[in-house]
């Protein structure tokens, strides 16, 4: 199986290209700056047209679409990397008979003011419109020790306090990003009919925000948390977003109001992918403070 992972150096795409090459499939590379021969230039946000694509996508058997940004900038504009590309791809994939796997995220809503989340959303719709062997991944909040965000949180979660919105009020299901590497080269392998149209994924235990901030902290004593004004946090948001700091913005406050979670008949849909019970993000945590309270409990007894 030849497959073509656009984005494939990115946090997303690493882990799926290391989990189809274990699985034995030939795989390439779609990146702005190839270095290795499996590498090819290709600038996501320049080619909105299927007939950019055709080309493109011929030598393949399936194409995975792992690109994001974060913020706009330099000319990168969130409806031609999440709406105008990805279309481009399904309708060439389509015209091709090739399957199209298209990673975006959970908690997409049509009222979120963020142009993030509505630009992914219009993308998805667009697929979906379409006559296709496409299939729409969406994970949850994503762990990993690699990738941008989730280093970032990690550190945070170490500090004495966590500020958490107000607003806060989604559960979330994260899951660590080598199961969804894995989850999305068994969608790449399985057979067409069983090919679904979308699948959301995420792991199994859900938490409120500030008990999964508490969970991924490796320090011995728990943090302090506070609650901040839904104000004060759409203020900080917009003004990192100006500044392109950090990995908080204003999208992201937008998803936490929100449950962000698989939908019922997905709950376990990562484990029936994964052909495994999916890694317990925060495990790590929760086994220490099972292992000092038993330890403390017998040294009572003795």
């Amino acid at each position: 199986m030849k497959v073509l992972v656009l984005g494939g150096k990115g946090f997303i795409g690493r882990y799926v290209v290391r989990a189809l090459a274990a699985n034995g499939s030939e795989v390439s590379i779609g990146t702005r700056h190839p270095k290795e021969p499996n590498e090819h230039a290709l600038i996501l946000h320049q080619l909105t047209r299927s007939r950019d694509w055709q080309d493109v996508i011929a030598p393949f058997d399936v194409i995975v679409n792992c690109v994001g940004i974060l913020r706009e900038r330099w000319g990168e504009h969130y409806a031609d990397v999440y709406r105008h590309a990805p279309t481009a791809i399904a309708e060439a994939a389509a015209a091709q008979g090739k399957r199209f796997i298209h990673v975006t995220a959970l908690g997409l809503h049509a009222d979120a003011s963020s142009g993030f989340l509505r630009e992914k959303l219009a993308g998805e719709v667009a697929i979906a419109k379409l006559a296709g062997r496409a299939c729409i991944v969406r994970p949850s909040l994503l762990d990993g020790v690699d990738g941008f965000g989730s280093r970032w949180l990690r550190r945070v979660v170490q500090w004495p306090v966590h500020f958490v919105p107000a607003d806060a009020n989604g559960a979330l299901a994260p899951l660590n990003v080598n199961d969804l590497g894995e989850a999305i080269a068994a969608l790449c392998a399985c057979p067409s009919d069983a090919l679904p149209a979308s699948v959301e994924l995420g792991g199994e235990t859900r938490y409120p925000l500030g008990q999964y901030l508490q969970a991924l902290r490796t320090r011995p004593s728990a943090a302090l948390t506070l609650q901040m004004p839904a104000w004060m946090v759409r203020l900080a948001a917009h003004s990192l977003d100006a500044l392109h700091l950090t990995p908080l913005s204003w999208g992201h406050v937008e998803l936490m109001r929100r449950d962000n979670a698989p939908r019922a008949e997905d709950t376990y849909a990562l484990r029936h992918w994964l052909g495994r019970a999916p890694t317990n993000v925060g495990s790590h945590v929760a086994d220490a403070a099972t292992a000092a309270a038993t330890a403390d409990a017998g040294a009572v007894n003795a």
